[in-house]
């Protein structure tokens, strides 16, 4: 029988790319994500691909009835899920503190954090019945550091490094394996979604050096989920070479 793997925000960037790895490794997926007609398109593309199963699901990780709704209502072929990857998030808006917009803070926490902890509370207890799982938790550079005028962005991924670790701990009784994927600057929608649509000011962000692309991302967590049972990647942090830490880059001088 194939391992079932639940992803969320599956619709674009690491969420999708992370999907087709998966897919690819003969994992049966579950894809959810807030766009049904992208949601349909991969689930197309995946059925095309490759020989595994895949179940979509439109809802949004904000909304906890929505994530109880959706994710205790799977039909039985679908229930055991040997690895959920918490990939869902986003950042929105560059502007420090004083000017911040209360929307950008709350769509942030609310799904960052809140979205993470619904979708782990419905399906860790599985796992832990089971005594078997691996949780991914898409993290980022930001959570290891702050940089100017993104202080509740970084603030979101610092929590998710605790909770992480907190996870972890959690979940050692039970032999279910937790492990933080932080990305340093992936070049996806997440510049866009950031400056809202701005695509000019998005392009920016990843010009005069290569940037990671979301493969990078998916490469390094079918990584940590084909180690040995004994094997747990507790903490990896995928930077581009020519980027040093949250704000410091070598760009190429046109």
């Amino acid at each position: 029988m194939k391992k079932i793997a639940l992803i969320t925000g599956a619709t674009s960037g690491l969420g999708r790319a992370i999907a087709l790895r998966l897919a690819k490794e003969e994992y049966d997926v579950i894809i959810t994500g807030r766009r049904r007609d992208r949601l349909d398109e991969l689930e197309k593309e995946i059925e095309i691909k490759y020989e595994s199963k895949v179940y979509s699901l439109c809802f949004d990780v904000r909304i906890y009835s929505e994530v109880e709704k959706a994710l205790t209502c799977l039909p039985e072929e679908w229930k055991a899920i040997d690895i959920l990857v918490n990939n869902a998030g986003l950042a929105v808006g560059l502007e420090p503190v004083q000017q911040g917009v209360i929307d950008d803070w709350e769509r942030m926490i609310d799904t960052n954090i809140k979205g993470l902890l619904y979708v782990t509370r419905t399906v860790s207890p599985g796992m832990v019945a089971r005594k078997s799982g691996h949780i991914i938790n898409i993290g980022s550079i930001a959570g290891k550091g702050v940089y100017p005028n993104g202080a509740v962005y970084c603030a979101t991924k610092h929590a998710v490094d605790a909770l992480s670790r907190g996870m972890r701990m959690d979940m050692l009784p039970y032999g279910i394996r937790v492990t933080q994927i932080c990305p340093g600057a992936v070049n996806t929608e997440f510049s866009l979604v950031r400056f809202k649509g701005n695509q000019g000011r998005a392009d920016l962000v990843y010009d005069g050096y290569e940037a990671l692309v979301a493969t990078d991302i998916a490469n390094a967590v079918y990584y940590a989920i084909s180690q040995p049972p004994h094997v747990d990647i507790q903490d990896m942090l995928v930077m581009p070479t020519a980027q040093a830490n949250g704000s410091m880059f070598y760009k190429e001088k046109k």
